[in-house]
């Protein structure tokens, strides 16, 4: 029979064994913090963000914060009804409905806000951004954030453009294997897919005091299931930044950045002491490896997408790695320039 342990004796084997405990020693990753320095303002994005990225140079300039000066980049993007990526004018869901989605993250606060899945809003980056610094929370969607846009007075508008509607059409008289619903079967097996634009706008940005910001936005994959959240407004997928290291966002197949943890990802690797690109080349790595589902790899094995990403560390360093070739924009010391990605494949 079992004997119960008096409080006495209990605290006397617990006293006992604390030498034992403190000699033990913890093994916990080791990160070097870099020091506090001024450097040169820098920004990386997305290849669309190539004519507004000197925006956030002269932004940042004048004491703009950088996370404000990501949005500041992404808003004419967002405005710009030719551009079915983002905001006016994006390709809209299976219903013919736009839904967009973005977050912001601030680095010396480390703060961030989100919106997902928002109608009727065209700049949801600025929405983000008030979520981010008017509320307790870090993400609202859909009616929630719509009523949270409009007490806060952001007028509502169709984001349907006439181009968009005609997409859409075109889209809907092709069905069937061109949705995003797949049978049992499918879900293991291989399906051909026609190729549906994943639009998306990313900017990372640091200013000369090393304080580090970033803004993603999507009107998501076209023609996506109703209420589909890609990796966009999900901090640590679409972005993450860590004002003692860096900086980094993603565009391309959400799904599998989300999978991943992408950018947050990206943010340990360049902590751990690996260069902007190599972290994202390494990220790019883990995707693959993930990526399991026969339905998203070719006859070789490799990824039927493309996932692209975009780094800044604390030293004003940018680069950028896809899986499969692509380009993005960098603002340095030569200013805006288009650069080619490291890839894998």
């Amino acid at each position: 029979m079992d004997h119960p342990v008096s409080r006495r004796r209990f605290l006397r084997m617990t006293t006992a064994s604390l030498p034992c405990l403190a000699s033990t020693p913890l093994t916990v990753p080791h990160f070097n913090i870099p020091p506090r320095r001024r450097v040169k303002p820098a920004a990386v994005g997305s290849l669309n963000s190539l004519k507004t990225l000197h925006l956030a140079a002269e932004l940042m300039a004048k004491g703009v914060p950088p996370v404000d000066a990501a949005v500041a980049v992404i808003n004419p993007v967002e405005d710009d009804p030719k551009d079915m990526s983002v905001g006016y004018g994006g390709l809209p869901n299976e219903r013919g409905e736009v839904e967009l989605d973005s977050c912001v993250m601030d680095g010396p606060s480390g703060l961030a806000g989100a919106v997902a899945a928002l109608r009727r809003i065209k700049n949801p980056s600025k929405v983000a951004l008030q979520v981010m610094r008017r509320t307790d929370h870090v993400l609202l969607v859909g009616a929630g954030a719509l009523e949270f846009a409009r007490a806060h007075g952001f007028p509502e508008q169709n984001l349907l453009t006439e181009a968009a509607r005609k997409q859409w059409l075109k889209w809907k008289e092709n069905l069937s294997t061109h949705d995003d619903w797949v049978s049992p079967a499918e879900g293991q097996g291989e399906r051909k897919r026609m190729p549906r634009p994943p639009g998306t706008i990313h900017v990372s940005a640091i200013n000369s005091a090393g304080d580090l910001g970033a803004c993603t936005s999507t009107s998501g994959l076209a023609y996506k299931i109703p209420g589909r959240v890609g990796d966009s407004p999900l901090i640590g997928c679409g972005l993450y930044t860590d004002n003692d290291y860096g900086s980094a966002g993603s565009t391309g197949r959400g799904e599998a950045v989300i999978l991943s943890n992408g950018s947050a990802f990206i943010v340990h690797q360049m902590a751990l002491g690996k260069s902007p690109t190599d972290a994202c080349l390494e990220a790019c790595k883990r995707i693959v490896r993930l990526n399991k589902s026969p339905r998203l790899r070719d006859a070789n094995g490799r990824p039927t997408f493309n996932v692209n990403f975009y780094a800044v560390d604390k030293k004003g360093v940018t680069g950028g790695a896809s899986i499969y070739p692509s380009r993005y924009a960098a603002l340095g010391e030569n200013g805006v320039e288009a650069k080619a990605t490291a890839h894998l494949f």
